[in-house]
């Protein structure tokens, strides 16, 4: 019987797998001994976090001083970190809600740890605001709550405040939605432990069975959450441009902020992804289900968001030129020509320029160029904030109060620290909790193989398909 072959598309998983064995490939890094490359990032991690432990210790008893803010440059490196960690915690919130919410099956592979990525990003954002206070123990003040303190109540006017809402929201939605995520592969893990760990994900499990009621309330709460934190992924970074476009200085007061930061943070967001999810692939063993397929897709988006980020910056350039306001274009022209012209070239040619090369398919597919461009994207979108806050501060009106604004080694320290904190936490969950999204996974595997028509099927004389998902291409194959 002759009858229409549908193309063969490019399968979400490689190689063949049954429902067993990608239970036990995923579940493995939370059953068996960490690997000796797992060990070694842990300690170097563990001591930069001791290293931060210091730093920020040290600001708290030394006082602010300690920091080299001088009279002009009062923002330094403190929120120049802040918004760069901001940025980064934006991927995991758009992988997770808004391609489900379209239905974007190759989010499965990469969606688990982007949210856990977004949330120790988050983690490590709120640190700096707090430590910039310099007494940390007063932070309670920056909530509002019924007191007697009267002419010490919030100024609900700044935007500084609007960020303690925006940010505490957008980590709560991302909290619980990457909490809910999780309980189906925890009952599964659950099920497969012994002793005391069985208890402990059994209670973290809360009671998951697998039933279809269980089921379908698990699918309703994700698109509710999809649903909350969608907005949240174009409002917190807005409301974060919003400390710089509110001011009146020049090379902050402009309307180009809110669309402009959000792009540069879903930049800077997937290419820490990608960093950090090539990592796993590798150590982890998990080539199956992080395919190339996946690094592809992800790299398209990051050539978008580059093109937008590339377009911001020159836009900025033409309104200067066009207000014809001298402060305004002083203020983008010492950007360029002044004493911070390596940061600015810097934060070019990462950002706008390296980005472009993503037009090849064959460097998109390359997990080396990947790999490298992530590392070399977020520097770049550390040098675009570190623009946009030193360099409009160390120049403003007056001429004797410039400065030239150097951090101090406790300011390098906590930024170390920082990033520290950062992967310790992931390192911690990869071994807690499954990587990938093992129920979504399985999923996929079914749609990708009934995708498999004609050459990778058994047809039968009445028209009906048998998929099978033997032979699909492996790494080798997706790399030609």
């Amino acid at each position: 019987m002759s009858g229409h072959v549908a193309p063969v598309r490019k399968p979400l998983i490689t190689g063949s797998k049954t429902y067993h064995q990608i239970t036990e490939d995923i579940c493995r890094p939370t059953e068996t001994a960490p690997s000796l490359s797992w060990v070694i990032t842990f300690m170097l991690s563990v001591m930069c976090l001791g290293v931060f432990a210091f730093c920020v210790a040290w600001t708290v008893w030394i006082g602010i001083g300690s920091w080299n803010l001088n009279r002009t440059v009062n923002w330094g490196w403190d929120i120049t970190n802040f918004v760069w960690w901001v940025g980064i915690g934006h991927a995991g919130t758009l992988i997770s809600a808004i391609l489900l919410l379209f239905r974007q099956k190759w989010r499965t592979g990469v969606n688990r740890a982007a949210e856990a990525m977004t949330i120790f990003a988050v983690v490590c954002a709120g640190q700096f605001p707090l430590i910039h206070m310099g007494r940390i123990w007063l932070a309670i003040f920056i909530f509002p709550y019924p007191n007697t303190r009267g002419p010490l109540w919030v100024n609900f006017n700044s935007p500084l405040l609007w960020d303690v809402f925006a940010i505490s929201t957008y980590f709560t939605v991302s909290l619980l939605f990457w909490y809910a995520g999780l309980v189906p592969d925890f009952a599964t893990v659950r099920d497969r432990a012994k002793g005391v760990r069985k208890k402990i994900y059994s209670f973290v499990a809360f009671g998951w069975n697998g039933s279809a009621k269980h089921w379908q309330r698990w699918e309703s709460l994700s698109l509710i959450l999809a649903g909350l934190a969608t907005p949240l992924v174009l409002s917190v970074h807005t409301i974060v441009s919003f400390d710089f476009a509110t001011s009146v200085i020049p090379g902050w007061h402009t309307t180009i902020f809110p669309p402009y930061f959000v792009a540069g943070a879903i930049f800077s967001g997937f290419a820490m992804v990608l960093t950090l999810m090539l990592i796993a692939r590798k150590v982890l063993h998990l080539e199956d289900y992080i395919t190339v397929e996946h690094v592809e897709s992800m790299n398209k988006v990051i050539l978008l968001t580059g093109s937008i980020v590339g377009v911001a910056y020159l836009t900025e350039l033409f309104i200067a030129w066009y207000s014809g306001y001298i402060y305004e274009q002083f203020a983008f022209l010492n950007r360029v020509l002044g004493p911070y012209y390596w940061s600015y070239i810097g934060m070019m040619l990462c950002n706008v320029l390296s980005p472009q090369i993503f037009w090849s398919k064959k460097i998109r597919r390359s997990l080396f160029w990947t790999f490298f461009m992530s590392i070399f994207i977020n520097i770049g979108m550390w040098f675009e904030r570190f623009v946009i806050i030193a360099t409009t501060l160390a120049r403003d009106y007056l001429p004797s109060s410039w400065s030239y604004y150097v951090p101090s080694w406790v300011e390098i320290g906590i930024f170390v620290g920082s990033i520290g904190l950062f992967f310790t936490l992931f390192l911690i969950f990869t071994r807690i909790a499954p990587v990938v999204a093992i129920a979504e996974i399985k999923s996929i595997l079914k749609t990708a193989g009934d995708q498999y028509i004609g050459d990778k099927a058994h047809s039968h004389q009445d028209g009906r398909s048998e998929p099978i998902t033997e032979g699909v291409n492996d790494d080798k194959e997706e790399n030609k």
